[in-house]
């Protein structure tokens, strides 16, 4: 329960930014409890690792980044090298050792867009994103173990692409699908250390860029996603409030993978190019 002034200042956080009062009470109590917490996250210096990175700071949360970026981004420590080689794995993680001694939550967030059969993705170029999207999860998360505090938490960001695809997709596809397998298989061995669970996100528009009234509308909650959709979500993931929830993959798309689509139908047409 929050005091009578934390409600107070609830309400003036919400009048700020224009959310509702539930969600100023949620936005708040989650930021009470980051305060003396390691975070690591995998690809945080762009797009929903750069917002989920920014959340936790704002929370309170050291947060130790790794990326490719070699210019780095604001946080407790940050480490430039490619998760798709193992023994990059195992100096970030001595690193994070070192300075921390310990993690509270690691937000499985790096993978890349790749190609797929039509494009000719070769065995190589197929790999090295299972590497990153698949194989450096799992070798984190092992890494880390003896290092997890009480309370720990595991967050993998997959996507909807796991469960449908455009074409020449398979490369990352693939990846999001072995994410989510990793999920609720870790969940289930490390059951009553840790919780493990995923976020796939739809339509996320990381880059800000311009966006049509169209393509608001066309999902049933009126809008493309944030960043800052899937960074709510990753922290309330890691807080106590979710501590019956394990194993679990949530879809956050604004519904589009429920919305059922025919030709012709609800205001949906197929245009087929000659």
């Amino acid at each position: 329960m929050l005091s009578i002034n934390a409600k107070k200042i609830c309400k003036k956080i919400v009048s700020q930014r224009k959310k509702s009062y539930l969600c100023g009470i949620i936005y708040f109590a989650i930021k009470m409890k980051f305060s003396d917490k390691v975070v690591v996250v995998t690809g945080g210096a762009n797009g929903i690792g750069l917002s989920i990175v920014d959340a936790f700071l704002e929370a309170g949360a050291s947060v130790c980044v790794i990326d490719l970026q070699k210019e780095p981004v604001a946080c407790g420590l940050y480490f430039c090298g490619d998760i798709a080689d193992e023994n990059t794995l195992v100096s970030f993680v001595d690193a994070v050792v070192t300075r921390f001694g310990g993690v509270d939550f690691l937000v499985n967030n790096a993978c890349l867009s790749g190609g797929g059969i039509i494009s000719g993705c070769g065995y190589e170029d197929f790999l090295y994103l299972q590497k990153v999207g698949v194989v450096a999860p799992y070798m984190l998360s092992k890494l880390f173990l003896p290092y997890f505090r009480t309370d720990a938490a595991i967050v993998n960001i997959s996507s909807t692409r796991a469960s449908m695809s455009q074409p020449d997709t398979e490369s990352y596809t693939a990846a999001k699908g072995g994410i989510n397998a990793l999920t609720h298989a870790l969940a289930i061995s490390l059951a009553g250390k840790l919780r493990v669970n995923s976020i796939s996100p739809g339509w996320i528009n990381t880059a800000n860029s311009a966006i049509t009234a169209t393509d608001h509308s066309q999902h049933p909650a009126g809008r493309v996603g944030t960043p800052a959709d899937v960074a709510k979500l990753t922290l309330f993931l890691c807080s106590k409030d979710s501590s019956f929830i394990t194993g679990e993959n949530i879809t956050v798309d604004g519904g589009m993978t429920k919305l059922m689509i025919y030709h012709n139908d609800n205001g949906w047409e197929l245009k087929v190019e000659n």
